[in-house]
């Protein structure tokens, strides 16, 4: 995971124009259900928040980018469970790993819409809520006031990570 991490962040340093598309890719598989289990992207989208920081990427398109990534892949994974119910239980990853529904279904049952803000911040949730969301029927508009409220917030926090930690190391080198 680490030298694909790296070779993304080599690829963005070298061509800050593909920054947006693959700030926007990196935050639809770190949100949508399937992928976001196996290809943990957050670690990559700190590093670009960090090059934004050292680098003339600007901020603004990235954040955009990964707010509109995150929020997307949590629609589609919402879209998924609601036209598949439970019978995603049964179906590969979750049949392999059920406890992430279970722990998902808890989660979305005790706080409902506030639930997926909520579970936006803590990585296997933000895998497991808007599919469960889904399955739940959970009330569309409500979910997605949520879902894009979150995905905007998440990833300014995610940027503003690296690129405070960015210029931080920069200040302390100089």
């Amino acid at each position: 995971m680490e030298s694909y991490a790296q070779q993304i962040i080599d690829f963005v340093r070298q061509n800050e124009a593909w920054a947006p598309p693959i700030v926007f890719a990196l935050a639809f598989g770190e949100s949508f259900a399937f992928i976001s289990m196996f290809v943990p992207a957050w670690a990559a989208l700190i590093a670009i928040g960090g090059l934004v920081g050292v680098s003339e990427i600007k901020f603004w398109p990235i954040w955009v980018a990964a707010s509109m990534g995150a929020g997307l892949g949590d629609w589609v994974s919402y879209w998924i469970g609601l036209k598949l119910g439970k019978a995603i239980y049964h179906r590969w990853p979750f049949s392999r790993h059920p406890h992430l529904i279970s722990k998902g279904e808890a989660f979305v049952k005790k706080w409902g819409v506030s639930g997926v803000f909520i579970g936006r911040f803590f990585g296997p949730l933000r895998a497991v809520v808007p599919l469960v969301a889904g399955i739940f029927a959970m009330p569309y508009w409500p979910f997605q006031v949520a879902n894009f409220a979150s995905a905007f917030l998440w990833a300014a926090v995610v940027l503003q990570i690296g690129k405070f930690g960015s210029e931080a190391l920069t200040w302390l080198w100089e």
